[in-house]
């Protein structure tokens, strides 16, 4: 009888795995990931897996603007991932496709405005690369598209031409960061259009 259940219960487990393969794009395996989103209906806050476990929650909140830096920017989807606090993109696999577990969507409300709760990532392991979080923007009826990563201003890496360099071009990567009972906070606002992919 044991059998039998087990039996019906991965014939049943295997069907609905079927099913939902079966929905998905032909593209999902390469497409970006800023179209995996699971929820029906997006909003402008997001939570970041494993944000309450963590001892460096961050709360970074901002407003995406037009192209004029004056025009509040809504319905902008904005896609988030990072290390974890140790420095490595710990990866997770769904329906054959991989993906980094610490990310997050927001859609931009009417005022541009868009809030993650998350935690400060480490320096990744395998190089010497400044602590970052990794965003993908998607504006209304154009491509998705990478944008300057944020950056942390007590980051020990960031000096020198580096720091300089940032400074100069777009300082607002920068996430000066300010503790509230327990929670860091943080502002970083995007103007579209107005930042490209990183050098570095």
């Amino acid at each position: 009888m044991k059998k039998l259940i087990t039996l019906l219960t991965f014939a049943a487990f295997s069907l609905l795995q079927a099913q939902e393969t079966a929905n998905l794009p032909e593209n999902f395996k390469k497409r970006s990931p800023i179209y995996d989103y699971s929820e029906k209906k997006l909003n402008n806050v997001d939570t970041i897996p494993d944000f309450e476990a963590k001892s460096q929650k961050l709360k970074i909140t901002g407003t995406i603007y037009e192209s004029d830096g004056v025009t509040p920017a809504k319905n902008v989807l904005l896609f988030i991932h990072h290390t974890d606090e140790n420095g490595n993109f710990e990866l997770k696999r769904q329906n054959k496709k991989r993906y980094v577990h610490h990310r997050g969507w927001v859609k931009t409300d009417a005022d541009g405005k868009y809030t993650f709760y998350t935690f400060i990532p480490g320096n990744y392991i395998y190089s010497n690369e400044l602590k970052q979080i990794l965003p993908i923007v998607k504006e209304p009826n154009k491509p998705e598209y990478k944008i300057e990563t944020f950056l942390f201003d007590d980051d020990p890496l960031l000096t020198g031409k580096c720091r300089t360099k940032v400074e100069e071009t777009n300082p607002n990567r920068i996430l000066k960061l300010n503790k509230k009972e327990g929670l860091f906070e943080a502002t970083r606002d995007i103007v579209l259009g107005q930042e490209g992919e990183p050098s570095f």
